[in-house]
């Protein structure tokens, strides 16, 4: 169904690729975008595989996945981006980098100390899961664990 409504998606594409930053045909990379957008995990899935972003670019091995500035603006991205056009108020509410999927999971980043995912069916208007959002505002209002 990802596929049914990605005009923005293949919007997108197709502007990268006409900057040339597409090495690929773009139908195929939209394929594999929509096959990734439906891969299963959980949320203990999804907080491992973002926990490298806590540890500034460190796996959990102990050994450099990217480097310190890389990670820094990867959490940037995250934080101006990561919730679609929700952004904004994302980082109003939760106030920690974070990426929301269709799939209902939102991984929000605690830099230095954790990565944490909530989740919840029900998406809002943005495409962000309402349970999983204010799962995540209740835990850094109470904790203060906020980037603000």
């Amino acid at each position: 169904s990802e596929a049914e409504h990605g005009h923005r998606n293949a919007a997108l594409a197709h502007f990268i690729a006409s900057h040339g930053n597409l090495r690929n045909p773009v139908d195929t990379v939209l394929d594999h975008y929509y096959a990734h957008c439906a891969i299963a995990a959980s949320c203990r899935d999804l907080v491992l595989a973002g926990a490298f972003l806590a540890r500034y670019g460190v796996r959990t091995d102990g050994t450099r996945l990217m480097s310190r500035g890389e990670a820094k603006r990867l959490n940037a991205v995250l934080l101006t981006c990561g919730t679609y056009d929700a952004a904004g108020e994302f980082a109003f509410r939760v106030g920690l980098p974070g990426k929301s999927g269709v799939g209902g999971g939102v991984l929000a980043i605690l830099p230095g100390r954790a990565a944490v995912c909530a989740w919840g069916p029900r998406l809002d208007q943005a495409g962000n899961s309402v349970a999983a959002v204010t799962a995540l505002d209740t835990l850094t209002t109470l904790s203060g664990c906020s980037v603000f």
